[in-house]
């Protein structure tokens, strides 16, 4: 098999979720992992009082759990589709298979895993060592527009974001408004105009 484009279309199946149906839940038997064709996936745990801590936000061309079913038989997080979305599905069974077959196929998962390593190290990194004003900061810079007047439209609730960065909804209305009181955003309903860019990068760099 030379591509992995022609081991996908062979051994991916397709299946849709609506907005807000679950993918699959914490402690449910690993068998297989997921690429996101189109819409968009969260995924998240929850604690021991129910409170939802969201780990990433998974966009089409991305993969959710292909770590997980290699090391462990149940998948320690929820998933849920923010949207209507379409997904492949892979068989654990039929990708161990596959990667005995062609050698190809297990050098891109070593790459894939790799990479994933990466971004959960960074993930982690981010939530054990910056404050939620710094992950705040952090998501407006790289959200922001681009032009002079740097605006971020939010295009998921408040309390959604609280779960991207890893805080409550209290919390992070909290930042906003100390950050707006100093004279580093603006907050218009969903709109976030940043007014000093210069020195909220500075909190970062401190």
């Amino acid at each position: 098999m030379a591509r992995f484009e022609d081991f996908v279309k062979v051994l991916g199946r397709t299946k849709k979720f609506q907005k807000g149906e679950v993918l699959f839940s914490a402690q449910e038997k690993a068998d297989g992992f997921y690429y996101v064709e189109s819409g968009e996936i969260r995924v998240f745990k929850m604690d021991e009082n129910g409170r939802e801590i969201e780990v990433v936000r998974l966009e089409p061309g991305e993969f959710l759990g292909e770590a997980i079913v290699f090391v462990s038989s149940q998948f320690p997080f929820f998933a849920q589709a923010v949207k209507d979305s379409q997904v492949l599905f892979f068989d654990k069974n039929d990708i161990l298979r596959g990667m005995d077959r062609d050698p190809l196929i297990a050098k891109f998962f070593v790459r894939l895993l790799a990479k994933k390593c990466v971004i959960l190290s960074q993930k982690i990194e981010s939530l054990g060592l910056q404050t939620v004003r710094q992950r705040l900061i952090h998501y407006l810079i790289s959200n922001c527009s681009g032009e002079q007047r740097c605006v971020v439209e939010l295009t998921i609730k408040k309390v959604d974001l609280a779960k991207i960065l890893g805080t409550i909804s209290e919390t992070l209305s909290r930042n906003l408004k100390q950050m707006q009181e100093e004279g580093l955003v603006e907050v218009r309903g969903n709109s976030i105009r940043v007014l000093d860019c210069c020195r909220m990068r500075s909190e970062l760099s401190a």
